[in-house]
């Protein structure tokens, strides 16, 4: 089955039988990220955690909380889906990992606490 990442949240859309005709067309995992599509606040998480990367080793990772405290200042937490989705983003655009405990995950389906790093490249 094909695949493809929503443009507003990262997730991955995975191809249905209603889709046949319009499948390329397709750029939105639900109505609410077709409402909300990606923000100036999205951008600008993308921006931290792409600035954070580039102040670190390479190898080194960051957690999503510190780009949305980058860019929340004290009001921070209400960002961290936003800065998830930012991360999911980044990682289908192949610019990001997304691991769990030193492991590459699939950042659609990641639970719990997740780190971001560079993507390795071949």
């Amino acid at each position: 089955m094909p695949t493809k990442p929503c443009a507003a949240c990262g997730r991955t859309i995975t191809w249905r039988k209603a889709w046949e005709r319009d499948w390329d067309d397709v750029r939105y995992c639900s109505q609410r990220c077709r409402r909300s599509g990606a923000d100036p606040v999205g951008r600008d998480l993308e921006a931290a955690v792409l600035r954070l990367l580039d102040a670190r080793a390479p190898g080194a990772t960051i957690c999503p909380s510190e780009a949305a405290r980058a860019v929340g200042g004290e009001d921070w937490r209400p960002l961290m889906e936003p800065a998830r989705a930012a991360a999911r983003r980044l990682a289908a655009a192949g610019e990001v990992e997304v691991t769990q405990r030193g492991s590459v995950v699939d950042p659609s389906t990641a639970r719990g606490p997740v780190r971001l790093r560079r993507a390795v490249r071949p």
